[in-house]
């Protein structure tokens, strides 16, 4: 289809010869409407007759805004020029500044660009947006997406970055990691009327005591939506709006920050956030687009994914946004390896995860040889003998299926090369003092020239006591507390801390109060940008060294931790993915504890938690001893991203086929992974084992083939029905509908390959 860039164009006031103060811009599904201020004041669905309207009468959309962190002031633009020759808008601010954008109409989205603002007049974050629409249904708070599921409506508006540097969220957002929350917002005030006492867009904290993530997930009712982000949000009518923003991190800049603020468990601590020179705004990129909900995600959000080069991970020659590659993974216990590959194979699965292995830590010190320079680690246990990872994935390699592991992202643990005994000099820090007066390796007086935020306690996280240290020169030192009058000395002192070794220092030697982690296994320290960098080349490298082509990355909001958000989380996997295409791997496939506009694109599953507290198999609900199953998959519903059901339904002795005819019906319909739980001893004990095989990978071989259409989807997707599929051959299976013990078996619908599956 070719369509024209600019169909029409309104002209308020023509200034000179291809200079007009408003226009419309269309692509083939979508056209909205710049006036001379610079706002959008229609948005349309051009694909049906009259157009639907979705911009609210009452509520225009900025298309760009401009922001002073350090005053906290935004500005909108108050006049608008619009360049036909070069295609390009000049924005005109109250505070002087000129903003110059770049829209270039494609076939499906606008190609939104910031070339430059002159002059800055102390703006260090511009705003794209937010956009307003009078959509009330599903939101997608992680890529920034309004979404009309409904047949009478089915319409679709949404952004995605086009740069790094460019995040999901407000430009207001502390540190560029939105808070980790609830919002009231029903998706169907009909169906779900909200009681008297809430209101749309009323923010609660998390359930539990901010600890236990397991307890954060504390309402069941479908009007408590969890957020992950803050790329889209509603007002108090239910209307979504969705918001991008850009910042310049060439400057160091305080933030007072925590992913949970309102929970005393996790309160906000102040962070020096560390200056990146050439990472700026300008260069800020955007796609804006409209569609149809039902083909939006492999018609318009895949064709800009391919067309601007943004990371495109697949599994089996697919995207891992396409349902039809959606495919669960094996997860081991029981540490014995005998028959998992070969169980693996059979249900049609592509990763086994080691979780039974405990965490791999990140560690540069090995080089990236996590079982020995020589493989003379053999971790891996099987009758026959053990065997190295490297080993163990040569032997799944030749079944189609690959391994991973269970890591704690970028947390550098003590005795690792980073950070003990002879830490980094690379690390990030919350504060930076002085030393005001000497020190020999024994003294415990340790005096600063400023006591401001060192009585905070450890990260933002957890606030645990055992991570509160500072660093000065290669000594790290643990110490709770700081005296409240001059000298300023540091309390509860205790030198050599991690195995480091005591050592003397100078008046007005550097003082580095540590970014950590938490404890519980996760203890750590955080690496600044750079570091991290190599971190992430690292595990590239232990992909490359040892077959891993899996990682799940637990404490995956420690990439948070540096103050720089959704950028830093982009950042890492960027390096990790440059670095493995250089080494000539395909795309890394990993989970994590966490998704945000950072990870989306690179990230191929969400299979957190599990258990009853994600989907419960036996009564039939999205979470029976919490709303963690509802929540999480609410969020990656609506955000265009397959739905995690965990670590879960382990085959036991007393499995049966009927049960995961269940578990299959509902993973397609709703469009889900997870992994499966497979302990050998426990396989081995089931009759059913070969029957409960066979179920799962026919399943799985209709899915692959993208078998199941809509229609069919949304009647499986349904708790309370059953089903059983047969396969007739290789591109046919016939679904019937049973009871719930398998019995009284109708046919429900023949289904066939779809072409080019």
């Amino acid at each position: 289809m070719v369509i024209k860039k600019i169909i029409t164009l309104v002209t308020a006031c023509t200034l000179t010869t291809g200079l007009f103060a408003q226009c419309d811009f269309n692509t083939a599904y979508f056209k909205i409407h710049i006036d001379g201020k610079g706002w959008i004041t229609s948005m349309k669905n051009t694909t049906v007759t009259p157009n639907r309207e979705f911009s609210p009468a009452d509520k225009p959309s900025p298309l760009m805004s401009l922001y002073n962190s350090q005053q906290k002031v935004s500005y909108q633009p108050i006049k608008a020029t619009y360049n036909k020759g070069d295609k390009t808008l000049l924005l005109s601010y109250a505070n002087g500044s000129v903003a110059k954008i770049a829209i270039l109409p494609q076939e499906k989205y606008f190609k939104l660009t910031l070339q430059s603002l002159a002059p800055r007049n102390g703006i260090d974050v511009i705003q794209w947006g937010a956009y307003h629409t009078n959509i009330t249904n599903l939101f997608g708070e992680i890529i920034g997406v309004s979404r009309d599921t409904s047949r009478a409506v089915n319409y679709a508006i949404g952004m995605f970055a086009l740069n790094d540097n460019t995040l999901g969220g407000t430009a207001e957002t502390i540190a560029d990691a939105a808070p980790f929350q609830y919002i009231i917002h029903s998706p169907d005030a009909k169906r779900y009327p909200l009681p008297d006492s809430l209101h749309e867009g009323q923010v609660f904290s998390l359930g539990g005591d901010g600890v236990s993530d397991v307890a954060f997930y504390a309402h069941k009712e479908p009007y408590y939506r969890i957020m992950y982000g803050n790329a889209a949000s509603v007002d108090a009518k239910g209307r979504i709006s969705i918001i991008y923003q850009s910042r310049d991190r060439s400057f160091e800049r305080e933030v007072n920050y925590s992913l949970i603020p309102n929970m005393p468990a996790n309160i906000p601590n102040h962070i020096q956030v560390q200056p990146l020179p050439g990472v700026d705004y300008i260069g800020s990129s955007i796609a804006l687009w409209g569609s149809p909900d039902s083909t939006a995600l492999l018609d318009v959000v895949q064709r800009i994914v391919l067309s601007e080069q943004l990371p495109y991970p697949t599994i089996n020659g697919r995207w891992v946004k396409d349902p039809a590659a959606y495919v669960p993974d094996a997860i081991t216990s029981g540490n014995l390896y005998d028959s998992i590959i070969s169980y693996t194979a059979r249900l049609g699965f592509k990763t086994i995860s080691l979780y039974d292995q405990g965490f791999l830590r990140p560690d540069r010190g090995n080089s990236g040889y996590i079982d020995g320079k020589n493989f003379e680690k053999q971790p891996i246990h099987l009758t026959a003998g053990n065997v190295s990872h490297k080993t163990f994935a040569d032997m799944a390699a030749k079944h189609g299926v690959t391994i991973g592991r269970t890591t704690i992202t970028n947390a550098l643990a003590p005795g690792t090369l980073d950070a003990s005994p002879v830490p980094s000099d690379s690390l990030c820090y919350q504060q930076r003092r002085l030393l005001m007066t000497a020190l020999s390796p024994t003294d415990t007086i340790i005096v600063v020239d400023d006591p401001k935020h060192l009585e905070e306690i450890a990260s933002w996280e957890g606030h645990c006591a055992n991570l509160n240290m500072i660093k000065i020169g290669k000594e790290l030192i643990h110490y709770l507390g700081v005296s409240d009058k001059a000298p300023y000395r540091l309390l509860n002192v205790k030198r050599g801390y991690w195995h480091t070794q005591p050592a003397s220092h100078q008046v007005r030697d550097t003082v580095y109060k540590l970014q950590v982690t938490i404890n519980y296994g996760y203890d750590g320290i955080i690496p600044n940008m750079q570091l991290q960098d190599e971190i992430a080349a690292y595990y590239a490298d232990v992909c490359h060294l040892n077959g891993l082509r899996y990682y799940d990355l637990d404490g995956q909001e420690f990439l948070f931790n540096n103050g720089h958000g959704y950028y830093s989380a982009k950042r890492f996997f960027r390096k990790m993915f440059e670095r493995a295409a250089k080494l000539g791997l395909p795309s890394i496939r990993f989970t994590g504890a966490t998704l945000s506009e950072g990870s989306w694109h690179y990230q191929s599953i969400w299979n957190v938690g599990g258990g009853k507290n994600l989907y419960d198999a036996d009564t039939r609900e999205w979470g029976s001893t919490t709303s963690q199953g509802k929540d999480l998959r609410d969020v990656t519903y609506a955000n265009f991203f397959p739905v995690g059901m965990g670590g879960n339904f382990p085959i036991k002795a007393h499995s049966t086929a009927i049960q995961y005819e269940h578990i299959q019906a509902i993973s397609v319909g709703v469009g889900t992974t997870y992994s499966l739980y497979l302990n050998q001893k426990d396989v081995e004990s089931c009759p059913q084992k070969n029957e409960i095989f066979k179920t799962i990978r026919t399943w799985e071989d209709a899915r692959a083939a993208n078998a199941f259409p809509r229609w069919v989807r949304t009647e499986l997707a349904k708790p309370s029905m059953s089903f059983h599929l047969e396969a007739v051959d290789a591109n046919t299976w016939n679904l019937y509908k049973t009871n719930r013990d398998g019995s009284g078996k109708k046919l429900f619908v023949r289904l066939t390959r779809a072409r080019g599956y």
